[in-house]
């Protein structure tokens, strides 16, 4: 099971927010660093956010995860914003090896149809959940009351193969992932996923992994690392 690092970039720099709105703090301002610090720690994957991009609707980071793709050895997804099947073009092209879809995956399956036929596997979904509804545009507004489990059940019909399914209300509170959530996506869409949001320490990773066997592919993490609760090297050792 993957154990990926997150980099949420904001205005250049590797930020992270409470639950996707609040409280935010500015871990570094150069993150080409950050990447190779993840990476040196044994990542085999990165997870980059944009957030400008979430919140606005077009990427405004590319340059900055264009760079970092192109400079370590790692593959590295890219999401925030991505919209448009051009923009997932360019970045594909540029050494990004997967490009995560939000807003639009509850907005507009055309889109999605078109973009995985396309791209395939270099295109995942990421449903962003609140109290198991879906949240879009930088987790700022729900999506008219679209169900996460009956969005994921759309993806599996459509073709997709895997997810990132994240809990907005725990992402950043350092209060444990929802295993409920996730063992309910997991079992009743028939997809696989890799988990976001909450994860708090070691045991937290100890108890997603249980999950594995029925397809949990991977864990994102971001405050925990950053705020030092354990290294990566832990966490790739207990996953």
């Amino acid at each position: 099971m993957l154990i990926i690092p997150a980099i949420d970039l904001q205005d250049g720099c590797v930020v992270r927010y409470v639950q996707g709105a609040k409280d935010k703090k500015v871990y570094s301002r150069d993150p080409l660093k950050t990447a190779r610090h993840w990476v040196k720690g044994g990542a085999q994957f990165l997870h980059i956010v944009d957030l400008d991009g979430a919140f606005s609707g077009t990427p405004k980071n590319i340059g900055l995860a264009k760079a970092i793709a192109g400079e370590i050895k790692i593959p590295v997804e890219f999401g925030g914003g991505v919209r448009d099947v051009a923009v997932i073009e360019e970045l594909l092209e540029s050494g990004i090896e997967r490009v995560v879809l939000g807003t639009m995956a509850a907005q507009d399956s055309f889109f999605l149809k078109k973009a995985l036929k396309k791209f395939k596997a270099r295109v995942i979904v990421s449903i962003d959940a609140r109290q198991g509804k879906v949240m879009i545009r930088g987790w700022k507004s729900e999506s008219h009351g679209v169900l996460a489990l009956d969005l994921a059940r759309q993806l599996k019909d459509i073709g997709f193969k895997e997810i990132i399914y994240t809990d907005t209300s725990k992402d950043g509170t350092l209060s444990g992932p929802n295993i409920k959530d996730t063992k309910e996506i997991l079992k009743k869409s028939g997809l696989k996923v890799i988990a976001s949001g909450g994860i708090s320490s070691l045991d937290d990773i100890v108890k997603l992994r249980k999950l594995e066997s029925e397809g949990l592919k991977g864990i994102i993490i971001g405050k925990a690392l950053y705020e030092g609760r354990f290294t990566l090297s832990q966490a790739i050792k207990t996953a």
